[in-house]
């Protein structure tokens, strides 16, 4: 009976299984599919590589409406002003780490001397403004013998229209894009910069350029697909956006001051060629009103007033929604972009921050192992010979950027005395937070403590004053009426 049954399933399978009977199952995928209803819409796709999408001519128009649009448009401005302070603040600032405590502290203070020679900081700002509206930054690292300092390292920002080979061929080497030279491996050799800048409007566009090897350029722009060599702006997808938001702003208020402009208008009751006389001599075709007065329409004509609709109830909507959609490709929350957070509560605005933050410091950390540490290589390799340092084996550092202020000082001091005690955190990490080094702050605190014991204070005798209650605001100094008015909010 067994056999019979194997002998009947076995057959089964062979003859269900056989490859003369096997199916083959095609999957498919809707976004696969062209139809007549996404013909239209994807007829831009292409399967071009990141080079080829971001050729010259496409970087060009790119940039040139992003710097129109950031010059114009007061929320593009904002937003690319706000993203370059909030990313570079007011400079990084080093830490050595060697065995040698002088060696940091001579390293430090003579780095800190020097960019502020230099204006680091403002470069900088300037670098992530231009990466933001242009898609890359440029900095050449030059010799600056009239530099007010012992170090005559300097930096040079030059726009992205001026890094270009004016005569390289469509058919160029695969080992050049516009403007940079690669080795066989990938590693940019050298970069091309124009003498003059392409729309310079008092010297005449000169062909000549400059070949600047790889060691003395500083590039930073954001490379979103693997093979990208050139950047494109970080506005480029909200563009569209924000000319839709300038055209309907500017259709709201043109509306609103049409309506305004008009006064009356004079609607008659009767029949076609009826009018009065008055009316077809032109008497009442115009006039002119006084406050606190009554009028009197000719025969058959009747005054009407026009009501302003605009702007509508859902300008305010749309403004809002078309600001979060323009921001979202920075990681920027809308009460950043928007300068404006009366529809926030404390928890919203902390959730918010948190996205953004991390984006803030994802960003520095990219600053610092294409900018910073570019230039502190260059400036350790000229400041060894000037301050006698020798030969610098252990180069070990770290960068300190401004930190973010804490909507609620309170509970962060008593959530970071909690984290010291639990011992899940260090002094040097929360300082970092604030962007402070923590050995200067504790030398810092020692001396107020030592002067404190000398003057013969106690630590709560020397805090700074705290506002009193006054007869006008007499909450105020309690800490709990920032507490209620986020609550209320």
């Amino acid at each position: 009976m067994f056999g019979w049954i194997r002998h009947f399933v076995g057959g089964r399978r062979r003859e269900t299984f056989g490859a003369a009977h096997v199916r083959v199952i095609r999957a498919k995928f809707d976004s696969a599919q062209t139809t007549p209803d996404n013909r239209r819409h994807w007829a831009n796709a292409d399967a071009l590589s990141a080079d080829a999408a971001a050729n010259r001519e496409v970087r060009r128009t790119l940039r040139n409406r992003a710097r129109y649009e950031v010059a114009n448009n007061s929320y593009a401005r904002g937003i690319v002003l706000t993203l370059a302070n909030d990313v570079i603040g007011t400079g990084p600032r080093l830490q050595m780490l060697t065995d040698s405590a002088e060696t940091n502290r001579t390293v430090e203070r003579e780095f800190i001397a020097w960019a502020k020679a230099v204006g680091l900081p403002e470069k900088l700002r300037t670098m992530r403004m231009a990466r933001a509206q242009d898609g890359e930054a440029f900095g050449i690292l030059f010799t600056n013998d009239r530099l007010l300092s012992p170090v005559k390292l300097d930096l040079k920002l030059v726009e992205a229209d001026q890094v270009t080979t004016p005569d390289l061929s469509p058919m160029a080497t695969a080992n050049a894009v516009d403007g940079i030279l690669f080795d066989a491996f990938g590693n940019p050799q050298e970069y091309h910069v124009l003498k003059n800048h392409p729309g310079g409007g008092r010297v005449a566009f000169s062909r000549d350029y400059d070949r600047v090897p790889a060691d003395s350029m500083i590039h930073w722009f954001r490379a979103d697909r693997p093979g990208q060599s050139r950047g494109l702006p970080d506005i480029m997808p909200a563009l569209p956006l924000f000319a839709d938001q300038r055209d309907f702003t500017l259709s709201v208020v043109k509306a609103a001051r049409s309506a305004a402009d008009i006064s009356l208008v004079m609607k008659t009751t009767a029949p076609p060629g009826g009018e009065s006389a008055e009316v077809e001599k032109g008497a009442a075709l115009e006039i002119e009103l006084d406050r606190n007065t009554a009028i009197f329409a000719p025969e058959g004509w009747e005054p009407t007033q026009i009501k302003a609709e605009q702007p509508a109830t859902t300008y305010d909507m749309f403004q809002r929604t078309l600001l979060n959609e323009i921001a979202r490709c920075l990681n920027m929350p809308y009460n950043i972009a928007a300068c404006n957070s009366s529809g926030y509560n404390y928890a919203s605005g902390r959730l918010d921050h948190q996205t953004y933050y991390k984006s803030i410091r994802v960003e520095q950390g990219h600053c610092e192992a294409v900018v910073l540490d570019r230039i502190l290589w260059a400036w350790l390799a000229e400041a060894a010979n000037v301050f006698g340092l020798g030969d610098l084996e252990d180069v070990s550092h770290q960068w300190f950027w401004d930190g973010h202020e804490h909507v609620d000082p309170a509970k962060e001091a008593s959530a970071q005395a909690q984290r010291l005690s639990s011992n899940t955190t260090t002094l040097a990490i929360e300082y970092a937070r604030q962007g402070l080094d923590w050995e200067e702050q504790l030398r810092q605190r020692a001396k107020e403590v030592a002067l404190m014991n000398e003057l013969g204070l106690s630590p709560a005798q020397a805090q700074p004053a705290q506002p009193q209650p006054t007869k006008d605001n007499p909450d105020e100094g309690d800490p709990q009426d920032e507490e209620d008015g986020r609550a209320a909010a």
